[in-house]
């Protein structure tokens, strides 16, 4: 347990801070946009006077609250919806700097929030009277708070809606698969694995499945890469791997010598894996890739820097063509267009082109293309992303554009 003094809890480095945990797998780069997109020291200095700044008062929602006291269970994008009409502009109301949004500091539940709306600008802090007409004099009571280091950060999003998926799919290239580790039999000839099964796996060739020093070696299973096709390219963005469930190797691969009528016969033996966890049954053919280790990834919802133009490639699920809201979908631009977890993102309909049968005589229309919903960037690849839908008013499919917002 930490001990923080009321003293460190108000000190002015949380002037610029924000939370946001994600406890998320590996999404690969998620500040390359920053290299793809230098930003002239001009550029910085005008989004961190900006971004100081404040919103409008006109930006602020009718019911926000002068003092809000963050509570366990509390999100980013809540408290940002409870202080917003437009909740990606929450760095701005925070007071964040360009360099800050990238590796935010924690908001922690039992902290107050100060609402400041002098100047005809709002601003959020968590002391109170920052920028008032006390002259900013700040009264500091003596108290003390503990705090687990275990990780109570405030959520950007609710966990459990993204927790799980991010240990799950997978966008690789076209080969990764071909060249991973296989399944190639299961314990007494069974044909479908699941948890608490043996199994028996192969690497290739020039890799055999050997056993490493150190830890037990931990694989995740996956079958079937789907191409992610750029809706409006064409372009085959990667391949999204069907996850299966989790490996744990307990025999390297090995080989054993024979002698028969004076021949070394030369006979392959299999490593042998336990199935720890299964989504769906594993079979002879599944590819075992390594598990990746648990990285910490901290974002603030935000509107992207530069001009987005993108697309929704697919809803998440077998079989799955509209998406619901707190549904998944994969999205045709990553982190070579400047896109990094965290963005928000708006939803247009893409309007159906129609026969217009009223007028004199038949014409193809196209109905315009409607606004009808947000999504968050949270886990990101070079060419493709996966984003949380945060709320719509119609239902979103493969397809449909996304804009800023």
């Amino acid at each position: 347990m930490k001990k923080l003094s009321s003293t460190e809890r108000q000190r002015p480095n949380l002037f610029a801070t924000l939370v946001a945990l994600a406890v998320i797998g590996s999404c690969g780069a998620t500040t390359a946009w920053a290299q793809n997109y230098p930003v002239t020291p001009q550029q910085r200095a005008t989004a961190q006077q900006t971004a100081q700044a404040g919103v409008p008062l006109s930006e602020l929602a009718p019911t926000a609250p002068d003092e809000y006291t963050v509570k366990p269970g509390d999100t980013l994008w809540a408290i940002s919806r409870l202080y917003l009409l437009r909740p990606w502009r929450w760095p701005e109301l925070w007071g964040m700097n360009i360099n800050e949004i990238a590796n935010p500091h924690r908001i922690y539940p039992g902290q107050v929030l100060y609402l400041d709306k002098t100047g005809g600008r709002a601003r959020l802090t968590t002391r109170r009277g920052v920028g008032g007409s006390d002259g900013g004099t700040i009264k500091l009571t003596p108290r003390t708070r503990f705090d687990s280091l275990a990780g109570m950060a405030l959520p950007t999003l609710n966990p459990s809606l993204i927790e799980v998926f991010l240990t799950e799919p997978i966008v690789v290239d076209a080969n990764t698969l071909d060249s991973a580790p296989r399944i190639v039999a299961g314990n007494d000839n069974r044909v479908l694995m699941s948890r608490g099964d043996r199994a028996y796996a192969r690497g290739n060739a020039d890799t055999p499945l050997l056993e490493a020093p150190g830890p037990v070696q931990r694989f995740r299973v996956f079958r079937n890469a789907t191409p992610l096709k750029d809706p409006g390219t064409g372009e085959i963005l990667g391949y999204e791997a069907q996850y299966l469930g989790k490996a744990q190797l307990q025999r390297g691969e090995s080989t054993t010598i024979e002698t028969v009528d004076n021949k070394d016969l030369i006979t392959v033996v299999p490593a042998s894996v336990d199935i720890v966890a299964s989504r769906e049954e594993i079979r002879a053919g599944d590819r075992m890739l390594p598990e990746p280790p648990r990285q910490l990834l901290s974002y603030v919802p935000r509107a992207p820097s530069t001009q987005v133009d993108g697309r929704i490639i697919s809803v998440y699920g077998n079989a799955v063509q509209f998406a619901a809201q707190n549904q998944i979908v994969a999205i045709n631009k990553g982190t070579r267009d400047g896109i990094d977890s965290g963005h928000v993102l708006a939803i247009l309909k893409n309007g159906e082109t129609i026969l217009d049968r009223t007028g004199a005589r038949k014409e193809t229309i196209k109905l315009p293309n409607e606004r009808i919903g947000l999504l968050m960037v949270f886990r990101t690849f070079e060419k493709v992303s996966y984003a949380l839908v945060l709320e719509i008013t119609d239902t979103p499919r493969a397809g449909d554009f996304l804009v800023n917002p």
